[in-house]
């Protein structure tokens, strides 16, 4: 199991104080409320443990103070980096649900064994997350609902898929 999960990213600096506004994936999110901490990735690829101050609601999105950024220059610095929280720092899921974050990297298949790929990002931009399954430069999105998403198996690292069928 993966030891942090990508919950969103920097988009802008707020303020001169060295705030910044932080796009969840999943626009309902309310987790950078109940952490401490957050692992980041720059976009250079350095990556580094950040503690939390104080989070805001910014309209839809969140306003997060890091210790020890204080500066807009700071916060501007930090603009693009990804933002993951801990597993160890989460409520653990309930027998028979999982975090959408340990869907990244496992497989897609159709219900007959087919590998469709392997889902690489979770959208959420709609009344539910859209996976994102690649192999190569193929690239299909499935509603992550039961009608499309039958099974979860996550000791094979496994998602049955019935994928969308386009017709002219």
């Amino acid at each position: 199991m993966k030891e942090r999960f990508e919950v969103g990213y920097v988009a802008r600096a707020h303020g001169t104080r060295g705030e910044v506004v932080v796009k969840t994936f999943d626009p309902a999110s309310e987790v950078l409320m109940s952490v401490d901490r957050v692992w980041v990735r720059r976009k250079d690829g350095s990556e580094l443990e950040m503690t939390i101050e104080e989070v805001g609601q910014q309209n839809k999105d969140l306003r997060v103070a890091f210790t020890g950024v204080h500066k807009r220059e700071a916060a501007e610095a930090l603009v693009g980096t990804t933002v993951m929280v801990f597993r160890a720092d989460l409520e653990a899921p309930e027998v028979g649900e999982f975090f959408q974050g340990d869907l990244v990297g496992m497989e897609a298949r159709t219900a007959d064994g087919r590998l469709l790929g392997t889902i690489e990002e979770i959208w959420n931009s709609g009344p539910v997350p859209n996976l994102v399954i690649r192999d190569g430069a193929t690239e299909i999105m499935v509603p992550f609902a039961e009608e499309f998403v039958p099974k979860v198996d996550l000791a094979a690292r496994v998602v049955t898929v019935i994928p969308l069928e386009y017709t002219e």
